[in-house]
């Protein structure tokens, strides 16, 4: 083998290795991979092999499968982290960016620098699957046809690995497949060099949907997907006082439980969900005895204040769309998800009671010092995306002004999903906003490059790279 191939496989595994160890830092730091209120819950659902609501099956067998049965959780945010840095290598790549050793390791580097993502891919979460979503079935529509069957296949396995993990990443994939098809339309129109091709992407989000009720039949008895849907609407209706209102206006109400308790219903959401004295929970809570009640409040709340319903709800994802902080849950609530990992085995008991998140190591303070620069940077990002769209129209690098468009999309219907559809948190927001960071990057990697071509050159359109790999 030429010495020149070992010097690039060299340079390969610097990169990768120093790549996945930025992503991986804050478990490293830690000594276990960070844990949130719900990892508990994911666990669980393989032990009992039970429906849960909020709660994926099919992560939970991620969980498994990838901690080698509950042997080692490095497993799983090895596997995270390792396919974070794939998929920003392969956008390069798409894109017709630097994306040797060194461009992807400078990539990661400053996203973990600059971003929440390290917390994300070091956590067992789902929510570093959303992202990873929304860039592979970007990188199925753009890339698709000069993929190998090796690269295409992993992109649709990640795919489908983070639509069966959390119905909001399903919802949001649907959306973002509509969000192509428009792109599509305007590259037909205005006759691009570049185009995409949505039956990729479509495929994967109609398997997902076909997947998970008959997955759900065969592994446990039950067909359907992931519940929970209802509860989390009640509960912002809750938190905008929209359900208080029905409930002073129409009781007593024949059937409604609720009646008899609004004088107890929490302001916030999250307490009406989670708080253990909750009327939510007195009407059956997440074992499923109140649904009914729950469904026929939502639909009834929502006819009869319809434009209240509306005016909340835009609020609530204008609120969504800047809730980006870094860290949100991760300094509390771990006690009920402690209880399921330490009864696993003495192994992975003994490594969490040593984890500095366990010993309260794991802070507000330490986020607050953090948010000085992700929450700026991510806000700062979604605005760079605004603007690479008009600069890549007038430079005719359509690639990177689709891009920023199908991101910026994103983040806003994932703002939507989440803050209309549930109530905001940062978590969900700041999950997600690393990709406009990324597409930042991507732009000033470009505006390198044409900074060494000739004046003559600037005005070309760009066109893709062809062929098939290897």
């Amino acid at each position: 083998m030429p010495f020149s191939a070992f010097s690039s496989a060299g340079a390969w595994t610097i990169s990768i290795v120093l790549s996945i160890g930025v992503f991986l830092a804050p478990a490293l730091w830690n000594g276990f991979a960070i844990i949130f209120f719900d990892s508990g819950g994911y666990v669980g659902r393989v032990l009992d092999l039970t429906l849960a609501p909020g709660r994926s099956l099919f992560y939970g067998l991620f969980l498994w499968a990838a901690s080698l049965g509950w042997w080692t959780f490095w497993g799983p945010v090895l596997v995270q982290a390792t396919a974070t840095v794939w998929v920003i290598h392969r956008i390069l790549r798409c894109h017709g960016l630097p994306s040797g050793p060194l461009a992807t390791a400078l990539h990661c580097g400053a996203l973990g620098l600059l971003t929440g993502i390290s917390w994300y891919t070091s956590q067992l979460m789902p929510d570093i699957l959303v992202p990873l979503v929304t860039i592979s079935l970007w990188l199925l529509a753009a890339d698709g046809r000069n993929l190998s069957r090796l690269n295409r296949s992993g992109l649709i396995a990640l795919c489908l690995l983070g639509l069966l993990s959390h119905m909001s990443c399903m919802a949001l994939a649907m959306g973002l497949v509509a969000v192509l098809v428009c792109i599509r339309g305007v590259s037909q129109w205005w006759k691009w060099s570049w185009t995409i091709s949505i039956f990729p992407p479509a495929a994967v989000v109609a398997a997902s949907l076909l997947l998970m009720p008959f997955l759900h039949l065969v592994l446990v008895g039950q067909g359907g997907f992931t519940p929970g849907g209802p509860g989390f609407i009640f509960g912002r209706l809750v938190q905008d006082g929209i359900a208080q209102r029905w409930l002073a206006e129409h009781c007593p109400a024949p059937g409604i439980k609720l009646c008899e308790m609004q004088d107890r219903i929490p302001h916030t959401a999250d307490e009406f969900l989670w708080r253990g004295d909750s009327p939510f929970h007195e009407i059956g809570g997440w074992e499923g005895g109140g649904d009914a009640e729950i469904r026929y409040l939502v639909r009834a709340s929502i006819e009869a204040y319809p434009y209240d319903f509306i005016r909340t709800s835009l609020w609530a994802t204008a609120e969504q769309m800047v809730m980006v902080a870094t860290g949100d849950g991760l300094d509390e609530f771990h006690a009920a998800a402690r209880g399921i990992f330490v009864d696993l085995n003495a192994r992975t008991r003994t490594s969490l009671n040593a984890a500095r998140q366990q010993r309260g190591q794991i802070t507000q303070p330490l986020f607050d010092g953090l948010n000085v620069i992700h929450r700026p940077i991510a806000h700062l990002s979604m605005l760079g995306l605004l603007i690479i769209m008009g600069w890549g129209w007038y430079k005719k690098r359509y690639d990177l002004t689709a891009l920023a468009f199908f991101v910026f999309l994103s983040l806003l219907g994932n703002a939507f999903i989440c803050g209309a559809l549930s109530n905001p948190h940062d978590r969900y927001q700041s999950r997600l906003t690393w990709i406009a960071t990324l597409v930042c990057t991507m732009a000033i990697s470009w505006h390198w490059q044409l900074r060494k071509l000739p004046a003559s050159e600037h005005s070309k359109e760009y066109a893709p790279r062809s062929g098939r790999e290897n």
